[in-house]
């Protein structure tokens, strides 16, 4: 078990690609690769493990499959499409990110469907449980590792530096959806975990906690959302990123999740809330 820091853009705890004996979970950005590689030196995994597709957790899958072939890549049904054909998902990130998408995120390759594995959740293979987990995104899945009782939670399980002062949801757009966070969380919890493992950062053994913690902030900065627009969200983050972990800390994790960000994904989300609400 392993965390290597694949240190994104040279920031360190921003991004972990997580080792499980021959298996890597989110393996990050293509930008990061090489530091992904000389980590793993001459130990071939043997499948990679897609919590969902966004780019700092899978967008170096393809480039991986290229470097071996017979790869296997474990996705949901959701995202499987857009990893076999990336074409849309990088045209809407490059009018997000415009100049800057090369830097942050590199080259995303496409994956033959030969080595996708595509899941529902629900299922058990090679000593892992899978679980649907939308909220952050609407094909994320978590995995629990059956040997250990750890549970690979991607962003289902927040944003959290060591030592862990701070717990932040990551809400970017398109998917944010509260309920179906919430309900995952509770799935989640049911396979009563031993640690939970997350891809921004680390491990935490304090899983109750954490969990709760996790509500209270989905509901917290939620409400924030609604009150607010993009720039008083996002200084309101900021401000809670200097004052409980400043410094080094405070650009890691916005790094993670930029502050920018994270409005638009909750005010999608009580927007349709709202249509649903004229319309029912």
């Amino acid at each position: 078990m392993r965390a290597i820091d694949v240190c994104h853009l040279q920031q360190e705890h921003v991004i972990c690609a997580w080792q499980v004996d021959d298996v890597i979970v989110d393996p990050g950005p293509e930008s990061s690769v090489d530091t992904l590689l000389d980590a793993l030196g001459d130990e071939q995994p043997r499948a990679l493990l897609l919590t969902h597709i966004h780019f700092d957790h899978a967008g170096a899958a393809g480039a991986l499959v290229r470097e071996w072939p017979d790869l296997e890549v474990w996705v949901h049904e959701r995202g499987a499409r857009h990893l076999a054909d990336p074409t849309r998902l990088v045209a809407s990130a490059k009018r997000l990110y415009g100049d800057a998408f090369d830097r942050l995120w590199g080259e995303v390759v496409p994956i033959p469907e030969a080595n996708l594995h595509v899941l529902r959740g629900g299922e058990s293979r090679e000593g892992w449980d899978v679980a649907y987990t939308p909220g952050h995104a609407s094909h994320h899945v978590s995995y629990r590792h059956q040997a250990s009782g750890w549970v690979f939670a991607g962003d289902t399980a927040g944003v959290r530096l060591p030592p862990g002062t701070l717990l932040m949801p990551p809400t970017p757009p398109p998917d944010f959806d509260l309920e179906a966070w919430r309900a995952s969380i509770d799935t989640i919890e049911a396979w009563e975990p031993q640690a939970l493992a997350i891809t921004h950062f680390g491990d935490y053994a304090d899983v109750a906690e954490h969990l709760d913690r996790l509500r209270e902030a989905l509901t917290r900065w939620t409400e924030l959302a609604g009150r607010t627009d993009r720039e008083g969200y996002a200084a309101a983050l900021r401000a809670e990123l200097d004052a409980t972990v400043g410094g080094q800390d405070a650009a890691s994790f916005a790094q993670a999740m930029p502050p920018e960000d994270q409005w638009i994904g909750i005010d999608r989300y009580l927007n349709r809330l709202r249509e649903a609400g004229a319309t029912g």
